[in-house]
């Protein structure tokens, strides 16, 4: 199963949901989410899975190519048409991504990057099923499916003039959203299980994780989403000494991590009141969404991320005592094994 797929987060089953309805259709989709939340893997899915899975699947990043060059990569050229692009054995010159991908998938990973001439290009290759290069038509044949991406908001990027309306509405025929791992705590333990499959795959020494790491993992911030969660296990399994990733080993890896943009770091000096801790987290949270919105029902996100932890720390510092735990809260034993069930708490007993 491709990477984003896994989990039981309500939006990790929409997901599964919705793309088992667009695979064998041919309808462009458009995927939105932030930075490393796994747009590539969802689009890979989509074509692996698909009518066209035995085309080929044609990336092209959008933002890590020269604006200048864009259209050429997409379009190709006629000889003659750019200045040092003819080529004299060729009549026809060199062909782009676009026609590559006839009979399969063309991912434009960060549409909203695309310069204002070659979204013009694109939406003229949709709407009329033709390239056009160098005022030359050939059909598109039997076409390439358009699976695009973005971390942007493109309906903002409409409205400020610097993506075409009617381009947008055509690539959003389906769309499809990704929360950050942040919105999506309760798949972390299924993700590190499947990287640590991936990893001895690899090579790696085969790895288990202890409840008190995956509990670690889980009240990590994650910034750079499923795409850091990823590197954070890749390092765990790094050939070290035998036995299970504890605790320990997590809290090493996730300090040594402090240290990169945007993980989470408590400051020197005095500690915050937990009321500020909040709002500084909170505040990186909307900030990871740029221009956009996070999804509906934040309010309940918020009371659950922070209901989980407390309720397993609490478990963890009574021993997993359940009538003790209780006390502690504050709470009724039986509303506490109530919550230790609809958010699938894991308790260990430990002796005293």
């Amino acid at each position: 199963e491709a990477m984003p797929l896994i989990g039981r987060s309500p939006a990790a089953r929409e997901l599964r949901l919705l793309l088992a309805r667009l695979v064998e259709t041919d309808l462009p989709v458009l995927i939105s989410g932030p930075s490393g939340a796994g747009k590539k893997f969802v689009a890979r899915a989509l074509h692996d899975r698909g009518k066209r899975r035995h085309g080929p699947f044609v990336p092209v990043d959008v933002a890590a190519t020269p604006r200048e060059l864009v259209e050429g990569e997409l379009f190709g050229h006629e000889n003659g048409a750019f200045t040092d692009a003819a080529s004299p054995s060729q009549g026809q010159g060199a062909g782009g991504k676009l026609e590559e991908a006839e009979g399969g998938t063309l991912f434009l990973d960060e549409i909203g990057d695309t310069p204002p001439e070659a979204q013009t290009r694109l939406l003229r290759a949709l709407q009329q099923g033709e390239l056009i290069a160098g005022g030359d038509r050939r059909p598109l044949g039997a076409g390439a499916r358009i699976v695009a991406a973005t971390r942007r908001n493109l309906r903002r990027l409409v409205r400020r003039g610097l993506f075409r309306e009617d381009l947008f509405h055509r690539l959003n025929a389906a769309p499809a959203r990704l929360p950050p791992l942040g919105d999506r705590v309760e798949d972390i333990p299924d993700l590190v299980h499947h990287f640590l499959d991936t990893a001895a795959r690899d090579g790696s020494p085969r790895k288990t994780i202890s409840a008190e790491a995956l509990r670690l993992l889980e009240s990590h911030s994650w910034p750079g989403n499923v795409r850091e969660l990823e590197n954070v296990v890749r390092r765990l399994t790094a050939p070290r000494a035998g036995g299970p990733i504890d605790a320990g080993a997590v809290r090493a890896e996730l300090d040594e991590a402090g240290a990169g943009v945007g993980a989470r770091r408590e400051p020197d000096g005095p500690i915050d009141s937990f009321g500020e801790s909040v709002k500084r987290h909170l505040g990186r949270y909307f900030a990871a969404h740029g221009e956009g919105l996070p999804p509906n029902g934040l309010y309940d996100r918020v009371i659950r991320e922070i209901e989980r932890p407390l309720i397993a720390m609490c478990l963890n510092a009574t021993r997993g005592n359940q009538v003790r735990a209780a006390e502690l809260l504050g709470i009724n034993r039986n509303t506490l094994r109530k919550k230790i069930g609809e958010l699938q708490i894991p308790v260990v007993r430990r002796p005293q």
